[in-house]
């Protein structure tokens, strides 16, 4: 028996950067921090070497200017795929989702605790987080993997006949319905051979906590990865961020809402380029840059931009992260899936979706509290004129929900 399975990763991420008093969240209370059990603190330390190395891995391996992916997304629908492979397969896989020195147990136990408290942390966000697996009617699966993907993933489970169009309707508007129908079809058809489909999807809209006014937003230039200019929309705002930098780059951050996630920017040095930043980019010296972090008062200057990026992942990134046998027909183990063996992946697929802007905000005034500081420096220039990173994370795991590379504004 041979399964094609295709693990369709949609995330779709919607930033507000709202303006509007009704929508004022720069005195609502900060969030409770996210406490997790402390055996999971090597596993919180793994995922964001997790997520800083699917960067560099698809930093490495695409030629699109702009990059942006979601590791929570993909170490998601891996997990619940992990659940399923057994053997070299199952250990390989492990090691790509940088799950050393955990059971599967541990993993989805990990796995539940998270995604429910990042669904709860912060009321001002619209944060969705949805797994569902489909298969072909008279595909049998396991009720084990079934089970252990529903308990801990939230998994909405659906059997289809495959060869009807309803399937196909079916599975675009849950698409739709979890994803605010930012994305209404994700598959046209389904092949003769496909048995089964995991699907992940995200959505996250979030409103600044110090927000812009639109009335001071202007052109300004921005020199693109290539070298050329153009002019951008620049969103403007002097308030306190917290503020850091090395020998490498700058790090800025902008909360979100109750300040539980927030959004960190990335600039080279002058001197430096944004090769230079990532390719000395690591877990490490990341976590040494969110924990120098500080109020300062910044002059801040960043333009709206949005990004739509997809990416075949069984190619190169996922082989690059340490994942081969799962792809290879014959050579991969998924019998906790089916027992009858022969069970290989065929394609996975993440699709992404970015959107800044004041899009329906109004003039206001704006400023950042809650930030202990003893003194304030002389204010600092921000300017993000060039190409850039940026990554979302809850600020109290430190887990990285986005993570992407902006090289021209879109």
């Amino acid at each position: 028996m041979k399964l094609i399975s295709r693990f369709l990763f949609i995330t779709l991420l919607l930033f507000t950067a709202a303006c509007s008093s009704d929508n004022d969240n720069s005195n609502y209370p900060d969030a409770k921090p996210i406490v997790l059990k402390t055996e999971f603190n090597n596993k919180l330390q793994n995922s964001g070497r997790f997520a800083i190395d699917l960067f560099n891995a698809t930093y490495l391996h695409e030629t699109k200017t702009n990059i942006f992916i979601s590791p929570l997304s993909v170490d998601m629908a891996l997990g619940m795929a992990w659940n399923g492979a057994n053997g070299e397969t199952a250990n390989e896989m492990q090691v790509a989702l940088r799950n050393e020195g955990y059971t599967p147990e541990q993993i989805n136990e990990y796995a539940k605790t998270l995604r429910e408290a990042l669904l709860s942390v912060d009321p001002t966000t619209q944060l969705r987080i949805a797994n569902s697996i489909w298969y072909k009617t008279g595909f049998s699966v396991e009720k084990s993997f079934i089970d252990v993907n529903r308990l801990n993933y939230n998994a909405e489970v659906n059997t289809l006949d495959f060869s009807s169009g309803d399937a196909v309707t079916r599975i675009n508007n849950w698409c739709a319905d979890n994803t605010n129908n930012k994305i209404p079809q994700i598959i046209e058809s389904i092949s003769d051979d496909m048995v089964m489909y995991l699907i992940n999807a995200v959505y996250f809209k979030g409103i600044w906590r110090s927000k812009f006014d639109k009335s001071q937003t202007i052109d300004m230039d921005f020199t693109t990865e290539n070298g050329t200019v153009q002019s951008v929309k620049m969103m403007r705002q002097e308030s306190l961020f917290p503020y850091t930098e090395d020998l490498n780059a700058r790090y800025l951050e902008m909360p979100y809402g109750n300040n539980a996630f927030s959004m960190v920017v990335i600039l080279p040095q002058d001197g430096k380029t944004l090769d230079n930043v990532i390719h000395t980019l690591n877990n490490n010296s990341w976590n040494e840059a969110i924990d120098r972090l500080s109020a300062r008062d910044i002059i801040l200057n960043i333009p709206r931009f949005k990004a739509e990026c997809e990416y075949k992942m069984e190619k190169k990134i996922l082989p690059e992260m340490g994942m081969t046998l799962a792809f290879q027909a014959g050579m991969a183990d998924f019998t906790k899936i089916n027992p009858a063996g022969g069970l290989s992946i065929s394609e996975v697929i993440h699709k992404t979706y970015i959107n800044v802007d004041e899009e329906g905000s109004e003039a206001a005034a704006a400023t950042s509290v809650g930030f202990e500081y003893t003194s304030v420096p002389s204010t600092t220039r921000f300017t993000v004129n060039e190409p850039f990173i940026f990554a979302i994370r809850e600020k109290s795991t430190g887990a990285i929900l986005f993570i992407g590379k902006i090289g021209e504004i879109e």
